[in-house]
């Protein structure tokens, strides 16, 4: 066991308890954050925020029971740090660097290993939520706040916010050796992924992590990593100059350092930085290597947002109206040809992510994000904009809302940390319905915070 005497955990609660008793009622509640990795517009407010910059360390790491003991605030890069020395790590990092552990437990996080561990709330032990009622309770699978424990996730801060959480660890190597599996066409790259995940080995070869890359209609990858000692390459460095994602289409088998391969995707944001012309060989000559990251983007995503200049510039230049389509979906691997066959065919962003995920135990119970336990849905992820007819309004949602009829047809689910557009009954029947507003009672019957829907699809 290691212990990091990060703070007074008892004092930090009390401090945030009484400033929360202190938010005057009626007013808004939101947390004050330097960083956020959510893609939905919120309606501004001038509150100053609930302080819980107290709440981010790693408070212990216990290497024999393989737990670490969590503050909510916690980025997975400083859980990581922390964990990776005595060969661990939590048993799912999603891959961008400033995610929260408690965002990603009250969203809906995912990677490589969701095909064998699921989503960051599955190996979750357990967790103290700051109430909407101002209680700190703390919740397990078992005690009186179980019903608390199932529904967090996927509440997004409208039951509470995660101060603390005890989470399981697996333990790793020193590498990651991977191996970049053409595809082709959608059907053969749901072949493999069925096969991959039935078996948990390819060519005879364990597999640890699934993942994959579609550039197109007929050319797509699954990129297979499997835990290794042994070096025999050099590791690769994908934080300068050479970019991982081009990797997956010119190189059949790569090694990296674990450290790297869980943030391989972080430094380009996957393929997105090219927006910014960070992948201009001359402009990435430029560009600090410690500012290749994630949150630098979407800082700079969210100076635009502000200033609308991308949407002056066009305007002026008379290019037509972009509707920004950043979603991530999960459609049943039976109908991942489907719908890769409709997104190709009507929304035409190219690459995409995908990223097979399995429910870890088939008797687990997520009401605000039910899977069927027996099935095997691959996660799509897009993250551009789509160029519209002039005189349609980008915030209509036209490409976004045929996205999630589509999804909801093939049996899918999409995730809420971007836009969405459903209406309350639909999002009721699909999110948690009567299950939820039993929670929202329980934990918060003055409704201090906004109830899912407003917080998702109503922009509170």
């Amino acid at each position: 066991m290691t212990t990091t005497p990060y703070l007074d955990y008892a004092d930090a609660v009390d401090t945030v308890q009484a400033e929360y008793d202190a938010i005057p009622t009626g007013a808004p509640v939101r947390l004050a954050k330097q960083t956020s990795n959510l893609f939905r517009p919120r309606t501004q407010t001038q509150a100053p925020g609930l302080d819980v910059s107290a709440f981010s360390g790693v408070l212990a790491v216990d290497t024999d029971d393989r737990t670490a003991d969590v503050l909510g605030m916690t980025t997975y890069e400083d859980l990581v740090a922390a964990t990776l020395p005595h060969g661990l790590v939590p048993l799912c990092v999603p891959q961008l660097r400033t995610i929260t552990l408690g965002g990603a437990v009250t969203g809906m996080g995912i990677e490589a290993a969701s095909w064998r561990n699921g989503c960051p709330h599955e190996s979750v032990l357990d967790l103290d939520v700051l109430t909407g009622d101002g209680r700190v309770v703390t919740a397990t699978a078992t005690n009186e706040h179980a019903d608390l424990f199932h529904g967090f996730p996927n509440s997004y801060g409208s039951l509470g916010y995660a101060l603390r959480l005890r989470i399981e660890l697996e333990p790793v190597a020193s590498y990651v050796a991977l191996r970049h599996v053409p595809c082709g066409t959608a059907p053969e790259l749901r072949s493999v992924i069925e096969e991959v995940t039935s078996t948990g080995s390819h060519d005879g070869r364990r597999v640890d992590y699934v993942d994959g890359t579609v550039f197109g209609p007929e050319e797509s990858y699954l990129t297979l990593g499997t835990h290794t000692d042994e070096q025999d390459q050099p590791p690769s460095d994908y934080t300068g100059r050479d970019i991982y994602y081009r990797s997956v289409r010119d190189r059949r088998s790569d090694l990296l350092t674990t450290h790297d391969y869980l943030w391989r995707w972080d430094t380009d944001w996957f393929w997105c930085s090219r927006a910014f012309g960070a992948q201009n060989p001359l402009v990435r000559r430029l560009w600090p290597k410690d500012r290749l990251r994630s949150d630098v983007y979407w800082k700079l995503v969210a100076l635009d947002r502000r200033t609308s200049l991308s949407t002056r510039l066009g305007a002026l230049r008379r290019r037509p109206p972009r509707e920004n389509v950043v979603q991530d979906v999960e459609v049943p691997v039976d109908a991942l040809a489907d719908f890769l066959d409709f997104f190709h065919r009507e929304v035409g962003i190219e690459p995409v992510w995908v990223c097979p995920l399995r429910q870890r135990d088939p008797d687990a119970t997520w009401p605000l994000y039910p899977l069927d336990p027996a099935t095997t849905y691959v996660n799509v992820g897009f993250w551009s904009s789509v160029a519209l007819p002039h005189g349609v309004d980008p915030d209509d949602g036209r490409v976004n809302r045929r996205i999630e009829q589509v999804v909801s047809d093939l049996g899918g689910r999409k995730s809420l940390y971007s836009t969405a557009f459903y209406g309350r009954e639909e999002f009721a029947r699909l999110y948690g319905g009567a299950t939820y507003e039993a929670l929202r009672a329980a934990y918060d019957p003055g409704g201090r915070l906004p109830d899912l829907w407003t917080k998702t699809v109503g922009r509170g």
